[in-house]
């Protein structure tokens, strides 16, 4: 009855369209009677409709290696195409002509209507709509056999990218995301933890993923072993950070067992990918990420909703932008170019292909699923972290879990819902338009190299210009004749967010603050004695404004200069120091605690990558079920070591500890039932049995 429903609703609709557009007609030259033109608009809506549910797939599959942006805009295309073969297919006598550009306009509002019309009867008919869910299930148990683990509860970690602790619970107060308010109030606890230095995505979540980010120093960064930027969000790069992780634990990931990584940088483990940037590489049927794109696209609805939905999102930034810009708002970045594509491609592809490929995971009862939204992130960056515009991609965000959690009641096994974020955002004017200048132009003022002339006009305050003219004006011979930088090796900087990265290519090993003064007498005094620069890191050493330093071995007194960025702030970048890839000189902004502002080396206003704010502390949002994460959670590897314990206490897949992580106990609230995991036997003379030496359970007296 359904499909005689949506079959009527799509004639109807042909019909409409033919007699409002010009360019379609539905009879031939000498006329028809309005039956004839009747039957034939049923017989061009049954014949696309049999084209759409057969032809579509094999279409998206033969373009699953074409750009997801360029997918999106074909789609319209593809759909009026199929409409022309539709109407082809008509018997003699029946014909029907439409202008190929009209054609696209029809196949799209055809589509539109029969998924709103399939939703809208699935929506009234709550018994339609759950055994539609439990055939899906079926149908995928039996392409993908029986869930791993038996009956045991499965885990979905859904991560929130760029979503702060204190901005999720702004949004849940203020009634921005009630389904998260919803499970905070009923079945959730909430709390925070406190990133590393390198605070984003991929020093997150690949130590999250894969449990460990050693070697991470930021964003982006210059290793002199290879002569190579390592950038996060490259594939060949993502690639060569998960290979070094897992031959560091060990250890395949998170997600090795019965697992599912859904537009992540990294795989974790995960045998089932989708939009994982880290496969994004590979060739042939090696590059399994661009399934997603399939199970989702071939479908010609959800192709034509979420192509109708990309238009739209990018009105929308364009309408935003130009509200913003005629209110003079402050702070304010560029958003032109290519950057509303951008973000529909992030606040609308992404997301529907994703929370698509999470609902198919948990119909089909895999054991753990960790899939990452990154809307929020894409347009804070521009838009700021607070205001309307983010709002808003909050407000979507929470339906999407809200639709999730739905589908999660109709799967073949119970799941528990695990939200978390990868860091926050941290506002703040750039640096650039703070100070008329960026790091770039600072580092090259400092060696006495040439820099563009807005440098000399730096216009932002007083002790500012002091410090670049004292730069510009200091001759190179102060150094003298040995120590000239050598042709063709002028420093390398990079901008991570707040943290900006200095290496000089031409010193082999890391640059020494010995080597850095004798070659660039200006450089230090210069970055340490300007306003926009919170701290650096030299060889060991931190230096702040007002000519201060300490050594990070000397107990205490790093902790002390940089009491300003939170707690913790030494102990994390007494870490990075310890990397091998770590700068010659790194660089955070300044902090304003009052604000809780910083000033990003990159154009954005809503930013990440360093010490200072919220930017430091994102959240972990787990139901009650599960065991107390605990008190103090510092680092990605920390967040990773709790993930896995909730996976051991499920009655699911035995994810198995890493090289050398001690068993924890997990702490459990008052009143739980005890559980197998919750004991342990243990010799008189204390420790642990080796597994070996385990007795069996009919030993035990």
């Amino acid at each position: 009855m359904r499909v005689v429903l949506v079959w009527a609703a799509s004639t109807l609709t042909m019909l409409a369209l033919a007699a409002v557009l010009p360019d379609f007609r539905l009879q031939s030259a000498d006329g028809a009677s309005v039956s004839r033109v009747a039957l034939t608009a049923a017989w061009a809506a049954g014949a696309f409709g049999l084209l759409s549910a057969l032809v579509w797939p094999v279409l998206v599959r033969a373009l699953l290696l074409v750009p997801a942006l360029v997918l999106g805009l074909l789609v319209f295309f593809l759909n009026g195409s199929l409409l022309l073969m539709a109407l082809d297919l008509i018997p003699d006598g029946r014909g029907a002509r439409v202008a190929p550009e009209t054609a696209v306009v029809v196949a799209a509002v055809m589509s539109a209507v029969a998924s709103a019309t399939s939703t809208a009867l699935a929506v009234r008919d709550d018994e339609a709509y759950r055994r539609r869910l439990h055939r899906l299930a079926d149908r995928r148990r039996r392409r993908h056999g029986a869930p791993a683990g038996g009956a045991g509860p499965g885990l979905v970690f859904l991560q929130l990218d760029g979503v702060g602790y204190e901005a999720l619970r702004r949004a849940a107060a203020d009634g921005l995301m009630p389904a998260v308010a919803d499970r905070l109030e009923r079945t959730h606890r909430l709390t925070p933890w406190r990133t590393d230095w390198s605070s984003q995505t991929g020093a997150s979540q690949l130590g999250i993923l894969h449990g460990s980010n050693f070697d991470v120093p930021a964003f982006r960064w210059y290793e002199k072993d290879t002569g190579e930027v390592m950038v996060c969000n490259r594939p060949t790069s993502a690639a060569e950070l998960q290979r070094r992780a897992i031959e560091r634990t060990a250890d395949g990931g998170l997600l090795t067992l019965d697992g599912a990584s859904r537009g992540n940088l990294f795989s974790g483990g995960a045998d089932q990918l989708a939009l994982v940037l880290s496969v994004a590489a590979r060739r042939g049927r090696a590059n399994r990420s661009r399934a997603g794109y399939f199970a989702y696209f071939c479908d010609p609805a959800n192709a034509v909703r979420t192509a109708l939905s990309l238009v739209a999102e990018v009105a929308r930034e364009i309408g935003q932008s130009l509200r913003a810009r005629a209110r003079k708002v402050r702070p304010r970045v560029s958003r032109g170019g290519l950057y509303p594509v951008i973000r529909a491609f992030a606040t609308v592809i992404e997301r529907d292909v994703v929370v698509s490929a999470v609902i198919g995971d948990m119909l089909a009862g895999r054991a753990a699923v960790y899939a990452d939204l990154v809307a929020y992130d894409e347009v804070a960056h521009h838009s700021g972290p607070h205001g309307r515009d983010t709002d808003q991609v909050l407000a979507r965000l929470d339906r999407s879990l809200a639709l999730i959690a739905r589908v999660a009641e109709h799967a073949p096994r119970e799941y528990r819902l695990v939200l978390l974020s990868d860091h926050g955002q941290s506002p703040g004017e750039t640096f650039l338009a703070r100070y008329g200048l960026t790091l770039k132009d600072l580092v090259r003022a400092g060696c006495g190299l040439p820099v563009p002339r807005r440098a000399g006009r730096t216009r932002s305050g007083a002790e500012a210009r002091a410090a670049v003219l004292a730069a510009l004006h200091r001759p190179v011979e102060e150094a003298g004749e040995e120590a000239r930088p050598a042709p063709g090796s002028d420093p390398v900087v990079l901008a991570s967010g707040n943290l900006g990265l200095v290496s000089f290519p031409e010193v082999p090993g890391r640059a020494t603050r010995e080597w850095i003064e004798r070659a660039h007498p200006a450089l230090l005094p210069t970055l340490a004695h300007h306003p926009g620069v919170g701290f650096l890191l030299v060889d060991g050493e931190v230096l702040v404004p007002g000519g201060a330093s300490a050594r990070l071995d000397v107990p205490g007194a790093a902790e002390e200069l940089l009491a300003a960025f939170g707690p913790g702030a030494a102990d994390a970048v007494r870490r990075t120091d310890s990397f091998p890839h770590v700068a010659d000189i790194m660089v955070n902004s300044a902090y304003d605690p009052r604000t809780g502002s910083v000033h990003a080396f990159e154009e954005q206003i809503g930013s990440h990558g360093g010490l200072g704010g919220e930017q430091g502390h994102p959240f972990l949002m787990w139901p009650t079920e599960l065991s107390e994460p605990g008190p103090d959670l510092v680092g990605a590897e920390s967040v990773h070591r709790v993930l896995r314990r909730w996976l051991r206490e499920a009655d699911g897949p035995q994810v198995p500890l890493t090289g050398g992580e001690p068993v924890r106990e997990p702490v459990r609230g008052a009143g739980a039932e005890p559980r197998r995991e919750d004991h342990r036997l243990v010799p008189e003379s204390g420790g642990t049995f080796p597994s070996a030496e385990l007795p069996a359970p009919d030993e035990i007296r």
